[in-house]
């Protein structure tokens, strides 16, 4: 695996831990986004993606963050429910979406990672200077130069902002029922109003 792309948005905020968000692309055909670049008390560090944690209402089952006083669904009252903690007896309010399995491949990530933060500080200072990495937030997933499967031909991908046609054949859902052949769609009773 090689990471073929590193894309860095400066956060200016004097004083902040959090000195920029970060996306890689590995191998020109998978992006990971949202690592963070952040000052530790060691110096520069890569955080991993990550969710906060949640649990469910008691009552209506919709998800809610750990924190939670109140359901964000239905307004109820939430026990507090035990956080889980880390080897070290922090609690752990987040979760990694994505991460490196052994710590060669997190020391790679770091490397390649920080050494480009250094170099987009460098270009920061240039006039004229533009953050590459809102490129992503229009959907532009390629890398500069195209992989070769688009450069050779390949049909064109769909136009933005059109939905696919609805599927034919045995993935259509057939007209009032559940889309599962010999599956009757679950009929719901009737709501009665009291009159």
């Amino acid at each position: 695996m090689e990471i073929t792309e590193v894309r860095i948005k400066l956060v200016d905020e004097p004083g902040e831990r959090l000195k920029a968000f970060c996306s890689i692309t590995l191998d020109d055909c998978f992006v990971v986004r949202d690592l963070k670049i952040i000052e530790g008390s060691q110096g520069l560090f890569v955080a991993m993606p990550s969710r906060r944690l949640t649990a469910h209402c008691p009552y209506c089952r919709t998800k809610n963050h750990l924190r939670a006083c109140f359901c964000n669904q239905c307004g109820a009252r939430l026990r507090e429910p035990p956080i889980p903690r880390d080897s070290q007896g922090r609690e752990r309010l987040y979760a990694d979406i994505a991460h490196p399995i052994n710590s060669a491949c997190r020391e790679m990530i770091q490397r390649k990672v920080i050494e480009a933060f250094r170099q987009e500080l460098i270009r920061a200072q240039q006039p004229g200077y533009v953050s590459r990495y809102e490129d992503y937030e229009e959907g532009d997933f390629q890398a500069d130069s195209p992989p070769a499967s688009q450069r050779e031909g390949a049909a064109p991908p769909p136009p933005r902002g059109k939905h696919p046609a609805p599927p034919q054949g045995p993935h259509a859902k057939p007209p009032g029922g559940s889309g599962v052949q010999g599956v009757a769609s679950p009929q719901r009773p009737a709501h009665n109003s009291g009159t």
